[in-house]
């Protein structure tokens, strides 16, 4: 049976419940760096003004997140992990108008 990227476990706790981690492998990360698009940019400050939800940028942001976490999935693959734990997502802004997504955590072999 061949693994696949997506058999990887990632889980927020530092144990997987019923499983045992065999060897810590080291800290894999991920991270992507987005900007806001000036067309998003324009209709989200009217929604600023009546209220609500920025649907743009939380389309931005989630999409950012999931690039990072697949990075994380890449790097934790390449280490031969089986599992990825106390993972933790981070986010900072570079700029006025951009914005980094970090996923970190620690990729183990389990038994």
């Amino acid at each position: 049976m061949t693994a696949l990227k997506s058999d990887i476990l990632s889980v927020t706790s530092d144990l997987i419940p019923g499983r045992e981690i065999a060897e810590p492998l080291g800290i894999v990360r991920g991270s992507t760096v987005r900007a806001k698009h000036i067309g998003s940019d324009i209709v989200a400050s009217m929604r600023n003004i009546v209220g609500g939800e920025v649907k743009e940028y939380a389309a931005l942001l989630a999409g950012a997140r999931e690039q990072a976490f697949d990075r994380m999935i890449d790097h934790a693959w390449d280490l031969g992990a089986d599992a990825v734990v106390a993972v933790r997502f981070e986010t900072s802004t570079i700029q006025n108008a951009a914005s980094e997504v970090l996923v970190y955590g620690t990729a183990v072999r389990l038994k």
